[in-house]
């Protein structure tokens, strides 16, 4: 999380959500800037912007926006699962129904045309939450600490890399050049003049990012060469999470102007560190607007460690979230410097769940399992609900742990298939992410292994063709 206090964060969650509130300021808005388009915007399981572009008029004029069912039933290929006994795709393919979310009105700076995006939410003819979307299922976390009288409130790190343009698969990511016309070849941790490297790309981000309303805490360089990372301002977990959908899009966006690719694959090369997205969190009492993670003179509190305790047993169960590509299990390889395990410190960076050090009323838990290619709504909503069923179950963490813990017990899965059962036969994840987004996650998850199965890699070529 940012310096700043986070138990100065409201506590009203609507006071941190920015933009318009309701349809007829809205229709001001898009006026006043002479918008012509509207990208009606739905994140889908991966994190893919799905949706439809209209008119302003018929967008106003027009019906209720629809769409298949099957576009939350999508693998990252574009693929679709396979019915089983707990997974059933509807035959029909019927459509859903999606509502606008005015608070997340804004422009798209990179059109030529004045343009604006809108996400929306999903439901069912019905009037139901769709518990396969995103979106629905953070709230659906959400409504579990608001009903304990709890608002939590979150700041991601997000950590990406600038590449040369690739547009043959076949063929390993490199390094761009900068404005010296030399890639970077060794690791650059916190450098400023690497940074300067890319100062135009830089300042189109910025500029790209004031212009749809998004905050930018700092941007550093991270330890591979041409990673970057992100921090956002702390705030409600559902707004930093549209953030980060809209950032992953500015990003690209900015990079693709100055002829690279931003890339969040988890491990996009095989010499350099990991992507990670850090997420700091912290619980907030709704009443009187105070961290439940410190007490009156400012001690840990048993909510604070048992919300760590949460983490430590749950994480695993949720790595197929945290981790959520047959590439994202690559970052938690010895050559990485992610963490492995799920051991907890005071300010280290060599295990999973780092306390920061901070005032009491700043008091806060980062979790640094989630990789940058995971969806932002499912990774905030698993590590809130790890933390809340260790809160309502009172947990008790282990000691904390201040050597280098990079080589310990690695309680983390390491592939996906392992991960996914971790996921479905957690009594208590079922529970609280509901047996649809279970069964359909599953399912995803198992046929994009599936897909990675059908494809020979490199490695198989080069030692198992003439050695077997």
């Amino acid at each position: 999380m940012s310096a700043d206090n986070p138990g100065s964060q409201s506590a009203n969650p609507v006071d941190s959500l920015r933009g318009v509130p309701d349809v007829d300021a809205a229709r001001d808005w898009l006026h006043a800037r002479n918008i012509q388009d509207i990208e009606c915007v739905v994140p889908d399981i991966a994190g893919v912007a799905r949706g439809k572009m209209m008119p302003t008029e018929k967008f106003f004029s027009g019906s209720v926006m629809t769409m298949p069912a099957s576009i939350f039933a999508q693998t990252i290929s574009g693929d679709y699962p396979e019915d089983d006994d707990r997974f059933q795709h509807n035959p029909t393919d019927g459509d859903l129904y999606f509502r606008p979310d005015y608070s997340t009105l804004t422009t798209v700076p990179w059109e030529a045309d004045p343009t604006a995006q809108l996400i929306h939410d999903a439901y069912t003819r019905d009037g139901a939450p769709v518990e396969t979307a995103p979106r629905n299922v953070l709230k659906r976390i959400l409504k579990l600490y608001q009903d304990k009288g709890w608002n939590p409130v979150i700041a991601p790190e997000i950590e990406f890399y600038l590449v040369r343009p690739n547009t043959d698969p076949d063929y390993p990511l490199e390094p761009p050049r900068g404005r010296s016309g030399r890639p970077e070849v060794g690791r650059q941790s916190y450098s400023i003049s690497a940074l300067n490297e890319f100062d135009d790309l830089i300042d189109d981000i910025y500029d790209l990012s004031e212009k749809q309303g998004l905050e930018i805490d700092t941007l550093i360089h991270e330890e591979g060469a041409a990673q970057m990372e992100i921090n956002l301002r702390h705030g409600h977990p559902l707004v930093l999470a549209d953030q980060v959908f809209l950032f992953k899009r500015t990003i690209r966006e900015a990079a693709l102007r100055h002829d690279m690719y931003a890339t969040f694959m988890s491990k996009p090369m095989s010499n350099q560190p990991g992507s990670a997205m850090h997420i700091h969190q912290s619980v907030l009492d709704s009443q009187t607007g105070q961290n439940i993670f410190a007490g009156d003179n400012g001690e840990e509190t048993p909510a604070f460690l048992s919300f760590i305790a949460g983490h430590q047993k749950y994480l695993p169960k949720v790595a197929c979230i945290m981790a959520p590509f047959v590439n994202s299990y690559r970052r938690f390889s010895k050559t990485s410097t992610s963490p492995v395990n799920v051991y907890w410190g005071y300010d280290n960076r060599t295990v999973g769940l780092r306390v920061p050090y901070s005032s009491a009323d700043a008091r806060r838990l980062e979790n640094r399992i989630p990789g940058s290619d995971a969806n932002p709504y499912l990774s905030i909503a698993a590590s809130l609900a790890c933390g809340y069923l260790g809160i309502i179950n009172e947990l008790k963490p282990d000691a904390p742990k201040s050597d280098d813990c990079s080589e310990r017990a690695r309680s983390l899965p390491r592939g996906l298939p392992e991960a996914v059962a971790k996921f479905e036969k957690s009594e208590e994840m079922v529970e609280v992410f509901g047996e649809q987004f279970v069964a359909t996650y599953r399912a995803i998850k198992y046929e994009e292994f599936e897909t990675f199965m059908s494809v020979i890699s490199a490695w198989e070529r080069e030692y198992l063709l003439l050695n077997v």
